[in-house]
């Protein structure tokens, strides 16, 4: 059910230590993979210094986007869950003092954007 979900747009968790091998040439030689979730190609990734987006594109998803986040650049998100109508649910970052969120992600299942959103705040509010 994992690629089903993956392509139904629900985040699933991945093995860290396999992301970790995938990203070696982007991570930091201490960095360590702590959690990480696949949403159809694309990644969420929680290391311990940052929030890494990976957006793979094209028809092979060779060609990929590493949007870097520092935990410490994270103000405030937010997390909408899905509704009766509105099927979605979304997580939003805020970027230091910015207006608008950097970031909007959206997930078909309100299980996948709260474990996100859990480890999420773990990240920005304990380190």
């Amino acid at each position: 059910m994992g690629i089903f979900s993956g392509l139904m747009g629900n985040a699933s968790q991945q093995d860290a230590q396999k992301v970790r091998a995938e990203l070696d040439s982007i991570l930091l030689t201490e960095e360590e993979v702590e959690m990480a979730f696949s949403l159809v190609r694309d990644l969420i990734v929680f290391t311990d210094y940052r929030l890494i987006l990976v957006d793979k594109q094209g028809m092979t998803g060779k060609k990929a986007s590493y949007k870097s986040i520092p935990y410490g650049s994270i103000s405030r998100f937010t997390v909408e869950t899905s509704g009766h109508f509105d099927l979605d649910a979304e997580l939003k970052l805020w970027i230091s003092s910015a207006v608008e969120p950097a970031e909007v992600l959206q997930f078909k299942s309100d299980d996948s954007v709260v474990a996100i959103q859990k480890a999420l705040a773990a990240a920005v509010l304990l380190k």
